[in-house]
């Protein structure tokens, strides 16, 4: 089968970034208060960068990082960035893989790993990444199970343009020394699916799964009325339809085409019901906070044949390599 590659990451700065060299030529004082210190030397507009989502900030510093340090070889959620490899909130660190180190290493906010395992390290819009592989097994095994199911998803996804196959996935993991997160690899590489359309759709299944209802088919048809439609999951025993919703599918940096989109969306919806289809619809928000997913999926009539896991469903609320939410 052809390998697809990735080609949707970050490979410019989501704003213009500025050096203090750079603001000396413009005639900027810098610093300055309507500019930001993202790192030592390189600057950005404050008001720009504070309206930016967090993701995004994120994406920010790691460009900020990669200017000041032009031979580093970012990892792990750094090299997500870049990559195009789902990255969630805002990481607490930029993450950087040295070989040559004798041990990992944090200074500030950037953390230096080595490993015994070696890694193959590529480049990518001027920027040293570890490679889409090395990168993805990295996270999966360190990341809560949800999010590293979401990025084990869109690695194999045609959809969401992944760039490798889940045998080579768990190839690389099974050949490398490193016992850390051997369970939670197991786990997602045993859960990942390649109809998976979006990390909201993977996190989605994962909580829909902890929560003890049945296991949803994916990305199921229907031709009914002359239209062919196609849904996120369909729960078979009720014939019940699922749709994980993402704000980004509706366009809506154009409230002309927003509004018709969600015009089609209700007329979809409409015409799935008509053919006896009980409906559930949710956001990313409702499945990380679980209780609104769950209620969503309750009232429309969805089966709960085994109890709730407990302790899976906790690793939702665990965030640890994210900055706490900004308001």
């Amino acid at each position: 089968m052809p390998i697809l590659i990735a080609r949707r990451g970050i490979i410019d700065p989501p704003i213009p970034l500025l050096t203090a060299q750079e603001g000396r030529m413009l005639g900027i004082r810098l610093p300055s208060p309507a500019y930001v210190r993202i790192r030592s030397g390189v600057y950005a507009d404050r008001v720009a960068y504070t309206a930016l989502p967090s993701w995004r900030r994120y994406a920010v510093r790691v460009h900020a990082f990669a200017r000041a340090h032009p031979d580093a070889v970012l990892c792990l959620e750094s090299a997500a960035v870049v990559l195009g490899i789902p990255c969630f909130g805002e990481p607490k660190d930029i993450h950087v893989y040295d070989p040559d180190r004798a041990a990992s290493r944090r200074f500030g906010d950037v953390v230096v790993h080595t490993s015994a395992d070696p890694r193959e390290v590529g480049r990518i819009g001027g920027i040293h990444t570890t490679s889409p592989l090395d990168t993805t097994v990295d996270l999966v095994r360190v990341l809560p199970p949800a999010q590293g199911l979401a990025v084990a998803d869109a690695a194999i996804s045609e959809a969401q343009a992944g760039f490798t196959h889940l045998a080579a996935l768990r190839e690389r993991s099974d050949g490398q020394q490193n016992r850390r997160g051997r369970a939670v690899l197991r786990w997602a590489w045993a859960h990942a699916d390649e109809r998976s359309e979006s990390p909201g759709e993977s996190v989605s299944r994962a909580i829909i799964g902890w929560c003890g209802f049945e296991q949803p088919e994916l990305q199921v048809g229907f031709d009914y009325e002359g239209w062919s439609d196609r849904v996120d999951f369909l729960f078979p025993s009720r014939r019940a339809i699922g749709e994980s919703d993402g704000w980004e599918k509706y366009a809506l940096g154009d409230p002309r085409e927003a509004a018709k989109k969600l015009a089609d969306e209700k007329r979809r919806e409409d015409r799935l019901r008509r053919h006896g289809h009980p409906f559930a619809r949710w956001t990313l928000a409702d499945a990380w906070a679980v209780t609104p997913l769950e209620r969503a999926l309750s009232a429309a009539g969805i089966r709960r044949p085994r109890p709730r896991e407990a302790a899976m469903l906790a690793s939702v609320r665990r965030r640890p390599r994210e900055k706490p939410h900004r308001a």
